[in-house]
């Protein structure tokens, strides 16, 4: 009987937002061989896919809940969630009476509530609802929720005003963008699956190594992203990146030379979580209640809590087990 292993849907596409892959071996009853039809019918596929499917829009109706705050966000701790979460913990850190409700969505099907698709009709994390505006603003895309705040925030000063170093800075935000699916949904996928596939792994290990090379070459002569100045393009490219190169994503440090390699994107990627309070908290906002994760047991988190969902900065003060 034939096998073919398939990544089972933890939330994400092969193009979206998941880092926590999962995999299992799904046997095909006719173990005859996969051919290449001449039209491609959800109906006829012989794999599973979780929860997503070949259409868009909301699967079933369930309202999004409602804090408090005026900026509410619906999220998970991927690393694309991490973005959005970072961002506000930045606003919170200049802002004594901003605060902000952040509701934790599992992208394992709540993601396709009829309330959450009317936030974000693409159905991924992160979705945002900005209640002070009317009627409320809907930001969806953590690129433009990133560009949103710094904007309705400015003296969060992450977004440069000046042309050329907003140019700079938003270049360096949507390459942010760009450039993680090929690692995520290319490199992590592959990699992980119980059956290697030479040709895969091969294509995105270039593709993520490139990457990896463009960003340990700009920060061989910068101290972040974009010279001098920390910015979004930073609060962007940590979570994929500086997870990856700090061994929390995927356990490709080794495959990859990650340490020999690319001193300089790592030496940036520590500094990050060492000196900046608010990507030592954006991470652990909309996560589970144990510590499990790779880098949880790093000193700078002992007194950080856990939190699936954080409603005000009280919520700091219950520390995780």
């Amino acid at each position: 009987m034939a096998s073919l292993l398939v990544r089972r849907a933890v939330g994400a596409t092969a193009l979206g937002c998941g880092t926590y892959l999962a995999t299992r071996s799904v046997s095909l009853a006719d173990g005859a061989e996969w051919v290449l039809p001449k039209v491609w019918k959800e109906a006829e596929i012989r794999t599973t896919h979780g929860t997503n499917k070949a259409t868009a829009g909301a699967q079933f109706d369930k309202a999004l809940p409602v804090g408090t705050h005026e900026i509410q966000l619906h999220s998970m701790g991927t690393p694309n969630g991490v973005k959005a979460t970072i961002m506000l913990e930045e606003i919170c850190e200049v802002y004594p009476d901003f605060d902000y409700d952040a509701f934790r969505v599992s992208i394992n099907g709540p993601q396709f509530s009829s309330g959450f698709v009317e936030t974000n009709p693409n159905s991924k994390i992160p979705a945002m609802v900005d209640t002070s505006t009317s009627p409320p603003t809907r930001v969806f895309e953590s690129g433009a929720i990133l560009m949103y705040l710094a904007e309705k925030y400015p003296r969060v000063n992450l977004l440069p005003t000046e042309p050329s170093k907003r140019a700079e800075c938003l270049s360096w935000l949507f390459w942010a963008i760009g450039s993680p699916p090929f690692v995520g949904g290319g490199f992590g996928h592959f990699f992980r699956l119980s059956e290697k596939h030479e040709y895969a792994i091969n294509r995105y290990a270039m593709e993520t190594k490139r990457q990896l090379a463009v960003l340990d070459q700009n920060l061989a002569n910068r101290k972040y992203i974009c010279g001098d100045e920390y910015t979004i393009a930073d609060v962007a490219i940590w979570p994929w990146y500086g997870g990856f190169v700090l061994g929390r994503m995927y356990g490709a440090g080794t495959f990859l030379s990650v340490d020999e390699e690319y001193p300089h994107l790592k030496r940036w990627a520590l500094m990050l979580e060492a000196e900046r309070p608010a990507i030592r908290r954006g991470r652990m906002v909309n996560r589970g209640t144990e510590r499990q994760e790779p880098g949880d047991s790093n000193p700078l988190y002992a007194e950080l809590a856990n939190l699936p969902e954080r409603h005000g900065r009280a919520d700091w003060a219950f520390k995780s087990k």
